[in-house]
């Protein structure tokens, strides 16, 4: 068996995974900030970790996955207040509509989901360690402050030094900062926020800075010092960076002994921006594609490559899956458990041990598609199911997906009964050697979509296209 290696950010190279503790793995990564739907940046996030946490799992380990919930900063804020509602009611809808979407790309719940708003008293007491460690300085504007050039380790995670970071100022500073470079741990509340967006402390009334809500919630939840932290690329810096300078700060032990990073999601080569108006939320893609086909899409992309989003990239990614999908249509695979020995486990395992290399790990499952389609081998059918399980893909029954991977029912046009009916049509044309009918009711279902296969015994089978 190959042991697993993770590419390592910290170390700019793929490393050997030695867990903390053998056997357990403690993972957190960095959730949404609710105040508006999920978009497909966020869906690729959501994947890629559910994979991971999958493979580890898959892998013998006990994993403990923590993803958090920003539920409160100035965007949430100003949309609550831009709406005439509470943030506890803007937030918890959002919550909602971020499950609804996760559940149906197929994520499995993290194990646990801290909400930043229930550890304020354990982000308190990290300022407050880091302040009496010397790093962290109350401003004359209320602010607390962390000390930037206090931390002799700062930029080690994205390799950005303080001079670099000093010659990249480009907006003067607030004068109340003791150095540009600071950034703020205890924001002073604002004269008319609302009620609900403070709390009370030693500095007075505010709310927690961003970077400070990961280090409490992960600290608190997973111990001082993790095996792995997840999140996008755009986090590298600079929140995941002072989320080093915090924790190891306060602590004096290091903070994670692997960094991951997924790449960024472009929209037709560019990058996603809501300025450039080519910006999609989870929501309206699915309105389009299939959910299943949309995590395949993501999952044969590798997660540090960049992921281009485009409708002909997802058309592409549905007609894939639909080639394992029919594999596995008229071969019942075997009731028998996955055997990792076989000769394309092995290779789906090397290829997963390699930094999770997905590509890799679905081409195995394409040649084992082939395999079934020469065979028709139960056994294998078994071992291409099973495998595709392990990302969380080919779990429905094959004619399910074949005949609903068009996206809602509007996308997909004709209904099952209208099908049907048409293939009735078919078939009593056929019978009533009306060959040139039979012909045209053929090609008006392509043409609609709608993909016939007929079987030995004169039934006849529809697909979507």
């Amino acid at each position: 068996m190959t042991s697993l290696r993770i590419y390592n950010t910290l170390a700019r190279d793929k490393q050997n995974f030695v867990p903390l503790r053998a056997g357990e793995v403690r993972m957190y990564v960095c959730g949404m900030t609710v105040y508006d739907y999920c978009h497909i940046g966020h869906a690729r996030v959501m994947v890629v970790f559910d994979i991971v946490q999958r493979w580890l799992r898959a892998s013998g380990y006990k994993v403990t996955y923590v993803q958090n919930i920003t539920d409160i900063d100035d965007k949430i804020i100003r949309r609550a207040v831009e709406n005439n509602e509470p943030i506890k009611a803007l937030t918890q809808r959002f919550i909602d509509a971020m499950h609804e979407d996760a559940a149906a790309l197929g994520v499995t719940r993290p194990h646990l989901e801290p909400r930043a708003t229930d550890y304020i008293p354990q982000m308190l007491g990290m300022i407050d360690a880091l302040q009496a460690n010397g790093y962290a300085y109350q401003a004359k504007d209320g602010d607390v402050n962390y000390a930037v050039r206090k931390f002799a380790d700062y930029g080690k995670l994205s390799g950005k030094s303080i001079e670099d970071l000093r010659a990249g100022e480009r907006v003067a500073a607030k004068d109340a900062k003791e150095d540009p470079l600071d950034f703020v741990l205890w924001k002073q509340s604002k004269e008319g926020e609302p009620e609900d967006s403070g709390w009370d402390s030693k500095w007075g009334r505010g709310r927690p800075g961003w970077h400070i809500e990961c280090s409490a919630m992960g600290c608190t939840l997973l111990g001082e010092h993790l095996d792995i932290h997840g999140g996008g690329m755009d986090l590298q810096f600079p929140h995941h960076e002072n989320e080093i300078a915090q924790s190891e700060a306060a602590t004096g032990k290091p903070f994670v002994n692997y960094w991951m990073h997924n790449g960024y999601v472009q929209i037709d080569n560019e990058k996603m921006s809501k300025s450039l108006g080519n910006f999609f939320t989870i929501r309206e893609v699915l309105e389009k594609f299939d959910a299943e086909v949309v995590r395949f899409f993501i999952a044969r992309a590798h997660y540090r490559s960049p992921l281009n989003y485009s409708d002909v990239h997802i058309d592409d990614a549905k007609n894939a899956l639909t080639r394992l999908y029919t594999a596995l249509k008229d071969v019942e695979p075997d009731n028998q458990q996955l055997d990792w020995n076989e000769p394309n486990a092995q290779r789906f395992q090397s290829a997963m041990n390699d930094d999770f290399n997905t590509p890799v790990a679905v081409a195995v499952l394409f040649d084992l598609a082939g395999e079934v389609n020469r065979t028709r081998d139960a056994a294998l059918a078994r071992q291409l199911k099973g495998l595709a399980g392990v990302l969380g893909m080919l779990e429905r029954e094959p004619r399910v997906f074949l005949q609903q991977a068009g996206g809602t029912s509007a996308e997909q046009g004709m209904t099952p009964h209208e099908i049907e009916t048409k293939i009735a049509e078919r078939i009593a044309a056929k019978q009533a050697k009306n060959y040139a009918e039979a012909d045209r009711i053929r090609a008006a279902l392509l043409e609609a979509g709608i993909a016939l296969e007929d079987k030995p015994g004169g039934s006849t089978e529809w697909r979507r296209v």
